[in-house]
């Protein structure tokens, strides 16, 4: 700017004018409403997350195709982590009943020392810090398997 005094005003250039940057969860809550339903944003990383753990298994098979794609779809859930999206996958983790996930059944494991989430049927999503879907667990316990045949 201090080389564009030396001209007259009329051909002064402005100083451009950039918009300002707007993160994922400002745009979940604008002023003027939602633009971004949060329901269909854990909706879709609900679904890149299930297609990662299927593609993990492809990749296991050594598949070129299935490594390249796994790429596109680890640049788009990187993107989502950037904006403040964050996917939790609950898989292997200590089970107390003070988490805030949802148990859909519980499954008796004479191996398990305490109870441990033994597969996550649908991750939690939360988008800056708040909780926008709650996560859908399978819990493992310790006891015999006659316990849950009633034998």
């Amino acid at each position: 700017m201090r080389g564009q005094r030396r001209y007259h005003r009329e051909f002064r250039i402005a100083a451009p004018r950039w918009p300002e940057p707007v993160s994922l969860a400002g745009m979940v809550e604008r002023a003027g409403g939602p633009v971004l339903d949060e329901g269909d944003l854990a909706d879709a990383a609900t679904n890149l997350w299930r297609a990662r753990r299927r593609l993990s298994r492809l990749v296991e098979e050594d598949s070129r195709e299935a490594r390249r794609v796994g790429r596109y779809l680890q640049a788009a859930q990187r993107a989502l982590d950037e904006a403040g999206l964050l996917v939790q996958d609950h898989d292997g983790t200590t089970f107390h009943p003070g988490l805030s996930i949802e148990v859909l059944t519980m499954q008796p494991d004479p191996a398990l020392r305490h109870e441990v989430v033994r597969e996550t049927v649908r991750p939690s999503v939360y988008l800056a810090g708040k909780r926008i879907q709650m996560g859908q667990v399978i819990v493992g316990y310790p006891g015999d398997d006659s316990e849950e045949t009633g034998a």
